[in-house]
């Protein structure tokens, strides 16, 4: 009962049974949805500074606005002196009251409330989390020991936290070639190009760092030819740049030879938990030379991080060995979230690597202090002891309630670490409040880094897997057992399980505790920090949430949008969630009308639902702004200046997302993710090579230029954050596939739910794809020839079932360990029947595609170059085309079908008006066009059938968006009169003064200001006017006589800096906050005179770039963000083009 519960609240907008509260202005035939439609917002309490008054303000504020309800996370600790007094500590008598009191005020206003499972917002832990309880990493030492006599000693410590590890085995094996010589025991004497002393690199430990911003070199010397094999570059925190330096090699110093160039492997932002270690073909010489040249460099991206920054070399030790390692082995153990190529074997020649039948577990011969007493054989040994300690990470966002992150593999700790946060939220509420308002329990951002190890580990790898792990553990501290491949089966072994552990032992068990207590369970995504498939455990989420960033290429999110779309659509997930707006530093300039390009064109990727971030907890009621997320997130909150008239942007949103909400999401394309763990959705740079004609010859040179990063050119966005300016920019993307849609597709899809109706692979939850696309080689998949032997064999069934595949790589490898050469013999068989044999030559336009036919199905040889899917009888979904010169520009779109209409969502991501001609894979309905905005409804009264499609002509505003609606029924006698778009005619401009009457507590005149034309406020001679943010009301009026029955007569602003509320004779009319600032007074207007009122509200900039010039005593504003523009031109503010009065024609 509890689990069909919450599915009842999830489909009824978490209440249980109301529809209460649905937006004004929906089509007609548009079912409601209720409180599932309303977005909500991120609630951060800051520093302990909380007050009852603030909490009501606040929670009466968001349902003013029409928010839905408010994730409540407390952020950080109280201050010294305290920001407000009392200070309150998290998990204090007094912290619990206030959650206590907040629940109630949001049961009697009609809020609901999520929590998470900690304190902070990242991720899982607290201070009841012990060392042994937590996050757990597989951690080594080793000692070279001469053979034919006894060992009888303490072993080398264990790396450790705080003194806590545990020991796993102890292994003994004979030593390789190199075995001990390092740069630890032969120490070179080190120089630079630039005349630094850099001699601390050698040093072990060392926090020190050599810098440059410039080409330059380190230099080690050797006094004899050093044999190196592997090379660890150690960094003091992330750099990009060490990871990518030439090795050159000399026996003179004088004649140099490049021996190797260091590639760095792919690794998200939480990267600095573990060195990388680059194993290179061995090289013997006396000089090595590292050089450092930032030319090559490749673009950053969410998944190389550290090359989003600009380009410098930050090095804090460059160690060479005489021993072979495991390529880039920290990573591929799943300590840290990083993706590499394979070790080859010219890398590592199997004469380098450890015989398994060699290496002997002498745990036994241990006293469970770490002290050894074993009879060592003949020759050198080397003893290695593996143990796990803690990984250190906490949930360090918290306050008073902070500590270690739990252990994400361990269900029973994962369900203490529910029960000491959310479980005594629900204590502290009681049942029927509980159930009432706190209806979502949420894991947000992962910030608490990987984990490899936990003390169930062995058994759930055993279980998983079919062997047990210990006898290989030796890889886990980069020794490379057998042979290079063996090696690389077992760690690709080890974070498969991590990926599945991950999904059924932390996510699963939060899903039936929350459901367990009647709530939904809300998450954002794992990647790129958890070396797991980032869209894997959303199989376990009511609600899956992505997050996207406003102004902030060094940290948006374009992939975690993809991970929640993909993985809910793959899951069949309805509502689609997405932390919005986030924003590294703010710029006091954010309205609605410069954030909905941005809102729309993550509508058009997939998301129905947004939550704003953030709603900062101001415990003041007399300071504005006030209390912020230091200076990151939009200031979404009840002291914004345009908080009451942004209510109509919300409401946007709400009408946006009842329609998106609706029947199933169209997407023709699947794309498959890879073998490759860590894996995460795909963003569509990463397969423009495996589908060029797709994608168009532009778009392919545009991607060539893109990644050469010539110059590596730089911008600054926000002020005073640089970052690489080549990085694929989302804005760049808004139709990648020319009117295809496309899901990531990963393997738990293809092999647990996929099946093929009518020549399309469909899934439970009602996604349908008519092409799955297997890319080639890209940075993700570095490893392209792997495929797991049960992929490729339900590969081919789905094409013998009917399906269609664009084939990439052909597969060489089933990655694993289990059985592997027979499972790479079965792969062999199953490749040929779908690579290998005759394809025969289609023609689709001017590219051939060579195709054949295997059962019911057919597969496609990639790369694809033909420019559609039109040879296979898959028209594009959606196109558009300027009417003037056929360019359309940037237009982003998504469709949705429902049992009776086809949705199409259109939005013109250009700041210019477009004339557009659309067309829509359509037949046998009528169109109509909704405008989100305005909430109205026309049918179309221009539009034609041509062949199996409709096309229409539609003229947009500067980033207008509107709903495209077919109807199974034919179209009535239409009310458009030939139009497609609402027309208007000029009756008349508003003349004479106008009263303008300032907010004088926020630093306006005190007495209304007489506008005898309408100006721009920052130019004003008044400096009262010239600097003031807040609403200003222009009053005015004009005579009416209405003319003829019917008609509907609007008022237009010309431009708006920034938003307006209209009011006529007292009656607000409605609100402009986008162009082309509009508002329809019809219902308000009389004959005769009529008194006008506009309320103009800019932002707080103007205020805040004037009152960093002033005293804080003089200053209107009182925040705890920094201000961190600098003297910068003022923003433009108020009316400032005639306002006229217009005729519906």
């Amino acid at each position: 009962m509890k689990g069909l519960y919450v599915a009842l609240l999830i489909l009824t907008g978490l209440s249980g049974s109301t529809l209460n509260g649905q937006p004004k202005g929906l089509p007609d035939h548009i079912k409601p949805i209720g409180e599932a439609a309303k977005s909500w917002v991120f609630w951060y309490w800051m520093h302990g500074a909380y007050s009852k008054e603030a909490i009501t303000a606040d929670l009466e504020a968001m349902k003013q606005a029409g928010i839905g309800g408010a994730y409540l996370a407390p952020i950080k600790g109280k201050t010294d002196p305290p920001l407000y007094t009392p200070a309150i500590d998290q998990l204090s008598p007094e912290w619990w009251q206030m959650v206590r009191y907040a629940l109630d005020e949001a049961d009697r206003i009609g809020l609901k409330i999520a929590m998470l499972p900690n304190d902070g917002f990242a991720t899982a832990g607290g201070p009841w989390i012990t060392p042994e309880h937590s996050m757990q990493k597989v951690v080594s030492s080793s000692v070279l020991v001469k053979g034919g006599r006894t060992f009888n000693d303490t072993l080398p410590s264990l790396p450790s936290y705080k003194g806590y590890f545990r020991d796993i085995a102890v292994f003994a094996y004979p030593a390789a070639p190199g075995t001990g010589i390092s740069t630890k025991t032969v120490v070179p004497k080190v120089t630079t190009s630039t005349g630094a002393d850099a001699s601390f690199l050698v040093k072990p430990g060392n926090k020190q760092n050599f810098g440059s911003n410039d080409s330059c070199w380190i230099q080690y010397e050797f006094t004899r030819p050093f044999t190196c094999r592997s090379v660890v570059i150690h960094v003091n925190g992330f750099n990009h740049q060490s990871n990518r330096l030439i090795v050159q090699v000399s026996n003179d110093g004088k004649n140099y030879r490049t021996a190797e160039r260091l590639q760095p492997p792919r690794a998200g932002w939480l990267d600095w938990d573990a060195d990388v270690t680059h194993e290179i073909k061995p090289v013997t010489a006396r000089f090595f030379r590292f050089i450092y040249n930032k030319e090559g460099s490749e673009p950053g991206a969410e998944d190389l991080d550290a090359a989003k920054w600009k380009p410098s070399l930050k090095i804090a030790g460059i160690e060479l060995s005489s021993e072979a390692r495991i390529h880039q082995y920290e990573g591929k153990t799943g300590e840290v979230w990083r993706v590499s190529p394979g070790t080859n074997k010219e890398q590592l020649p199997d004469s380098l690597c450890v015989p398994l039948a060699s290496i002997r577990e002498i745990t036994q011969y241990t006293d469970g202090k770490g002290r050894l007493k074993w009879k060592v054989p003949a020759g050198n040994w080397v003893i290695l002891r593996v143990g796990y300690t803690s990984t250190g990470h906490m949930n360090e966002t918290a306050g008073a309630g902070k500590g270690l992150e739990c252990d994400k593999f361990n269900p029973e700790v994962v369900k203490v670490q529910f029960d000491k946060w959310f479980g005594e939220a629900l204590r502290v509420a009681g049942h029927d409040l509980a159930k009432r308002v706190l209806s979502i329990f949420h894991v947000d951002s992962w910030e608490c880094g990987s984990q490899n190890w936990s003390p169930v580990f062995r058994d759930e790898f055993k279980k998983r897997r079919g062997y047990d792990p210990v006898s290989y553990l030796p890889a886990m501290a980069g020794v490379p057992v057998q042979s290079a491949d063996v090696s690389e089966r077992f760690l690709y072994d080890i974070r498969q399980t991590i990926s599945e552990l991950i999904t059924d032992n932390f996510f699963k068990t939060l899903k039936q505790l929350a459901h367990e207590k009647g709530c939904i369970f809300t998450s954002e995504t794992t990647a790129p920090v958890m070396a797991a498939d980032g869209m894997l455990h959303f199989k376990e989420v009511d609600i899956p949430m992505g997050e996207f960033w406003l102004r902030s290429p060094s940290h948006d999110k374009p992939n975690d949008v993809r991970d929640a779309i993909s993985g809910a659509h793959i899951y069949g997930k309805n509502i689609i969630q997405s932390e919005a707006f986030t924003e590294v530093r703010m710029h006091w300039d954010e309205h609605p009308g410069n954030l909905k390009t941005l809102q729309d064109r993550n509508y058009a990727l997939g998301v129905n639902r947004l939550v704003y971030h953030v709603y900062t907890h101001n415990p003041w009621m007399d300071r504005k702004p006030g209390m912020t997320l230091n200076d990151v997130g939009l200031l979404f909150q009840r002291d914004q200046t345009w908080w009451k008239p942004g209510r109509a942007w919300v409401e946007y949103a709400e009408r946006c997302q009842t329609l998106l909400q609706q029947g199933r999401p169209v997407e023709d394309i699947a794309v498959f993710t890879g073998e490759e763990f860590p894996r995460r959705a795909l963003l569509p740079d990463r397969f423009v090579s495996s589908l060029p004609g797709i994608f168009g010859k532009e778009v392919v040179a545009a991607e060539k230029e893109r990644l050469a990063n010539k110059g590596i050119p730089m911008r600054e966005m926000p002020v005073g954050v640089n970052t690489v300016a080549n990085m694929a920019d989302p804005a760049n993307w808004t139709d990648p596939l020319r009117g295809y849609a496309y899901d990531s597709f990963n393997a738990d899809a293809l092999l647990n739910l996929a099946v093929v109706r009518n020549g399309r692979i469909e899934l439970p939850g009602g996604a349908s794809y008519a092409v799955l696309v297997l890319p080639g080689k890209h940075q993700m998949e570095p490893n392209s020839g792997l495929m797991n032997i049960r992929v490729a064999e339900r590969l081919l069934q789905l094409v013998k079932e009917g399906a269609t595949i664009v084939l990439g790589d052909r597969p060489v490898s089933s990655p694993g360990l289990k059985d592997f050469a027979d499972a790479d013999k079965k792969l062999e068989k199953v490749a040929e029947e779908l690579w290998g044999g005759a394809f025969a030559a289609v023609q689709s336009g001017s590219a051939p595609v060579m195709m054949k036919q295997v059962g019911k199905g057919r597969v496609i040889q990639g790369p694809l170059a033909a420019g559609s899917f039109d040879f296979i009888g898959i028209a594009r979904d959606f196109k558009a085309t300027g009417r003037s010169n056929g360019n359309p520009g940037k237009i982003a779109w998504n469709h949705r079908s429902t049992s009776d209409s086809e949705i199409y969502f259109v939005s013109n991501q250009d700041s210019m008006e477009k004339e557009l001609l659309l067309s829509f894979r359509v037949k046998e309905k009528a169109p109509e066009i909704y405008d989100p905005v305005t909430g109205r409804t026309i049918r179309a009264g221009v539009w034609n059938v041509s062949g199996e499609r409709v096309e229409l002509p539609l003229v947009f505003a500067p980033n207008a968006s509107y709903f495209v609606i077919f109807r199974d029924k034919a179209a009535p006698e239409n009310d458009s009169k030939g139009k497609n778009s609402l027309e208007f005619q000029k009756v008349t401009t508003i003349t004479g003064d106008w009263s303008v009457r300032f907010n004088s507590a926020l630093g306006g005149p005190e007495k209304p200001v007489i506008f005898k034309t309408l100006t721009d406020w920052s130019q004003s001679q008044d400096t009262l006017i010239r600097y003031y943010s807040g609403t200003a009301a222009y009053q005015n009026s004009f005579k009416w006589k209405r003319s003829k029955s019917g008609e509907r007569i609007w008022v237009d602003l010309g431009h708006v800096a920034n938003i307006a509320e209209v009011k006529l004779n007292g009656l607000s009319c409605g609100v402009a906050w986008t162009a082309p600032y509009r508002v329809d007074i019809t219902d308000a207007l009389k004959n005769g005179k009529n008194e006008l009122v506009i309320e103009v509200t800019n932002t707080w900039f103007n205020r805040m770039q004037h009152d960093q010039t002033l005293p804080e005593n003089q200053r209107i504003t009182r925040t705890t963000a920094p201000f961190r523009l600098g003297k910068r031109p003022l923003l433009k503010a108020g009316l400032t083009e005639p306002v006229t009065i217009l005729s519906e024609k």
